[in-house]
């Protein structure tokens, strides 16, 4: 099965609310986000978004310039008819991260929880960083959420790649500077523990 049926599959059967990655907020993220003191049109791009609850909360905050990017049609569906009238101040992007075509230096901030795991082999992890490089601006942030060692070696029934800091930033290159990370428990609705490794990271190049 490719991964985008796989994952129309998997938001097809059942609410967001009960897949294994779901929580209300990503608190880590929004607090670094709130931390980094990007303008109110600051161009963030959420990666893997899915029907995560990321975008509300940015909007929330006063964010007005936010790009949504997932493989999965359905898990966007999801996410629109959740924001209803504030769907329209949101771009929404259909696409596997390792082929979609993204504009040059576009973003100031790109975030991704749970996305770049998922790529085990190391051709999809070199188009990933391609992407990466390609869309976001010179001293532009990062801000990434992978499974840790302590954590399970799969998730919604396939493999993912765990990290420690340091061989999360070897992947992604000499360009970006570990600036800080920390580790988060994640438990899911079915209530399995998975330890979630947060890195953020600088463009120093």
């Amino acid at each position: 099965m490719c991964q985008e049926n796989h994952w129309e599959n998997v938001y097809s059967s059942k609410p967001s609310e009960k897949l294994g990655w779901y929580k209300p907020h990503l608190q880590p993220s929004l607090t670094w986000i709130k931390e980094l003191s990007l303008g109110a049109d600051a161009k963030i791009i959420d990666v893997g978004g899915g029907a995560s609850t990321l975008v509300d909360d940015l909007l929330d905050a006063g964010y007005r310039s936010i790009t949504v990017l997932d493989i999965s049609e359905t898990a966007l569906s999801s996410a629109k008819a959740r924001l209803g009238k504030k769907v329209e101040m949101v771009t929404w992007l259909t696409g596997d991260i390792t082929s979609i075509d993204l504009p040059t230096h576009h973003y100031e901030l790109w975030h991704d929880r749970a996305a770049f795991h998922f790529l085990t082999e190391l051709d999809q992890q070199r188009r990933y960083r391609d992407k990466l490089l390609k869309a976001l601006k010179p001293s532009g942030h990062l801000i990434i959420g992978t499974f840790a060692h302590e954590a399970p070696p799969k998730c919604s029934g396939l493999p993912v790649q765990r990290y420690s800091q340091d061989q999360l930033g070897n992947s992604l290159g000499s360009e970006f500077e570990l600036v800080r990370y920390r580790k988060e428990q994640h438990v899911t609705p079915g209530g399995v523990k998975q330890m979630y490794l947060y890195c953020q990271f600088h463009r120093i190049d």
